[in-house]
């Protein structure tokens, strides 16, 4: 069972009963791909001052970003942030639902907890194959 807690520090996005079944499926396919039976996530929702205020204290970069990661052990993922204003932007950007958006950049988040990276060419091609699989899944395939 993965337990998915959410944090909504913001008002761009409704969090209804519909948004957090797609973001605890995509949570389970995760764990039955990395054969996991356990986690724990949580994930918060914030505005671009609130991410880039963080980006800047966890990783230096003064800017805002779509999604932080911090992992943490096997049974504690760890915590995602999602910017809900870059949700906003790219979804009107990649031409896809603002649901699709959240999605793909939780499961990017999830995989970050779960070891991925994309440092590298080959470490990326991984992770957005792994991306796309989980999202097909669910039903979000990029189109």
């Amino acid at each position: 069972m993965i337990n998915l807690e959410i944090n909504n520090q913001q008002d761009t996005i409704q969090i209804n009963d519909k948004l957090r079944n797609l973001l605890q499926k995509i949570a389970e396919k995760a764990a039955e791909y990395e054969k996991r039976e356990k986690g724990n996530i949580s994930l918060a929702l914030v505005d671009n001052k609130k991410i880039r205020e963080l980006n800047k204290n966890f990783r230096n970069k003064d800017a805002a970003t779509d999604v932080l990661s911090f992992p943490m052990d096997k049974e504690i993922w760890g915590d995602i942030i999602i910017s809900t204003d870059k949700i906003m932007e790219q979804a009107k950007e990649y031409g896809h639902s603002r649901d699709r958006e959240l999605a793909y950049l939780y499961t990017h988040g999830i995989l970050h907890l779960l070891g991925y990276d994309h440092k590298s060419s080959s470490t990326k091609k991984i992770m957005r194959e792994k991306e796309e699989k989980i999202l097909k899944e669910v039903g979000l395939e990029r189109r």
